[in-house]
This record gives C-alpha cells, sequence and structure tokens, in this order.
C-alpha cells in the first residue's frame, strides 16, 4: 500500500490508476473517496489519476492537525511527490480552498484547479446571495449538529446535495463517510473550512481555475446557477466559468470534458514533435 512520509510522522495513502498526464483529486472535509469513482472511469484511459487520503482518515494516519495550511501542505506533498509537475487538480468544497493555495504559491506543480461544489472565496462573499453558507447562524447550527449528531448531519447534507440517492444509496454513503472520516476530524475540517476566506490565492492563481456550476448543484448550500457566475465573476474575474448539467458524479463525462480541454494544447504539441 503506497504511502507518503511528512515530516511530522504522519503516512497520508494514495493510489493511483491510469497512465498519462497527472490529475490529482482533492475531497471534501467527509467525503469517502468511492464518490469519485465514475470520474476516475472517465479519466483512468487517458490520465495518470490519483487520490489520496487526508491525514485522519481512510487508511491515512488518524491524527490531526486539520487546519486548511496543513491540509495544503499535503496536497503539494502529494503533488510534488507523487503526481509531478503541471498537475490538474480536481477539487470539491474545501479541497477547492486546499488546491488554490497551491495553485498561488507553486505554478511550477499545478498546472490547473477544476472545481465543482462550493468556491474558495470566504463567506462575506456569499453573503449577497441566496445562500446557506453566507448565513453565520446557518453554518454555526449546522456544524453545532455536526459535532453533536455527526450521522444525522450527514444524512441532512448528502441528501440536500446528491437527490440522486434513494433510501438505501443515501444510507450506504454515510456509513461509508463515517467510516472513512470519523468525526473528531471532520468538526475539524469543517470548522477550518468555514473560518476560511481563500479569495486572494485563489486571484493569484488567476486563469488556472475553472469553476464548474449547475442549477441546483449546491442544494442550496452555495448561491445557485446564475448567482453563482455573478459571485464567482465579481471576486474572480480571471476564472474560466464553465456551465453543466450536473456534478461530478452524475455526470463525470462533462467535468472529464473540462480536464481534457485543458490538456488539449499540449497534447496536440506532442503528437505535433
Amino acid at each position: 500500500m503506497p504511502t507518503l512520509d511528512r515530516p511530522d510522522g504522519i503516512e497520508l495513502h494514495w493510489e493511483e490508476r491510469g497512465d498519462g498526464p497527472p490529475v490529482v483529486l482533492a475531497a471534501y472535509w467527509s467525503m469517502h473517496p468511492s464518490s469519485f469513482e465514475p470520474l476516475i472511469g472517465e479519466l483512468e484511459n487517458d490520465y495518470r489519476v490519483i487520490a489520496y487520503h487526508d491525514r485522519g482518515t481512510g487508511s491515512s494516519t488518524r491524527t490531526g492537525p486539520y487546519d486548511l495550511e496543513t491540509s495544503a501542505s499535503d496536497l503539494e506533498a502529494v503533488i510534488e511527490g507523487v503526481a509531478g509537475p503541471d498537475t490538474i487538480v480536481v477539487a470539491t468544497a474545501d479541497g477547492s480552498n486546499r488546491a488554490v493555495r497551491v495553485a498561488a504559491r507553486r505554478p511550477d506543480l499545478v498546472r490547473a484547479v477544476v472545481t465543482i461544489g462550493g468556491a474558495p472565496v470566504g463567506r462575506s462573499a456569499i453573503g449577497d446571495f441566496d445562500a446557506m453558507v453566507g448565513s453565520e447562524t446557518v453554518v454555526d447550527a449546522f456544524i453545532a449538529q455536526t459535532a453533536t449528531n455527526y450521522r444525522s448531519a450527514l444524512r441532512g447534507m448528502l441528501a440536500a446535495t446528491n437527490q440522486q440517492l434513494d433510501e438505501d444509496g443515501l444510507r450506504a454513503r454515510v456509513a461509508m463517510q463515517i467510516e472513512h472520516s470519523p468525526a473528531d476530524g471532520a468538526v475539524e475540517r469543517l470548522r477550518a473550512w468555514a473560518a476560511d476566506d481563500a479569495t486572494s490565492p485563489a486571484r493569484d492563481a488567476g486563469d488556472r481555475l475553472w469553476f464548474l456550476w449547475a442549477a441546483g448543484l449546491g442544494g442550496g448550500w452555495f448561491p445557485d446557477g446564475e448567482d453563482y457566475e455573478r459571485m464567482m465573476r465579481r471576486e474572480l474575474p480571471d476564472a474560466h466559468l464553465v456551465p453543466v448539467d450536473d456534478g461530478f458524479i452524475s455526470r463525470p463525462d462533462q467535468v472529464a470534458a473540462v480536464v481534457r480541454e485543458i490538456t488539449a494544447p499540449a497534447t496536440a504539441m506532442a503528437e505535433r514533435s
């Protein structure tokens, strides 16, 4: 089982499939890696896809700290030590906040960040729109619920953001996420994300950011549809905004198409040389 050693004694588990330009997957604060499986299936024939377990989750050492700077440094280490230069990072939720930090300070490592679900901006920017994340009261209540009844909080969040899941599928997803990402670390990651504002590194990353948006994608937690587009154009004017029909689980083909669009110029150049 491949692992990457960190200076503080943490071992990060990672896995890879396929061959080609590197793509690293950055999961959110409680996400089970199997959720990326449809996207991996779309990419593995022509990309080297690398998934890793954050510290405190899965097969990695189950010890913190869980702040975003530490998490971003872990992601940077995975890209540098496993993936290599010109990596595309596909991220969601707080994974986007990690990814833009690395993209801003290591342009040699990160070719692009593709994110779907969430936005690496402060809650003050979201407050102008009809979205639960923009409300301090709602966010604090969700964090409190997560700390006291992790299972119930996950169930409510997943039901809102994964409407394609039936009752059995929802129950299975909740159980998998609890086993993969225990409550103590997950709650700390959630708190860190809620307090974070990654707008500055996201702006520094400029046009290497690709944000995918769709009506209803955020389940009410983030600005919806055109509101999301307006917010992102205001906060991150250099980023690419791509409308899609749905998320990376139900429409992995559309997410994979964006990855291919990013690498198309280099691929064409390689074929000509």
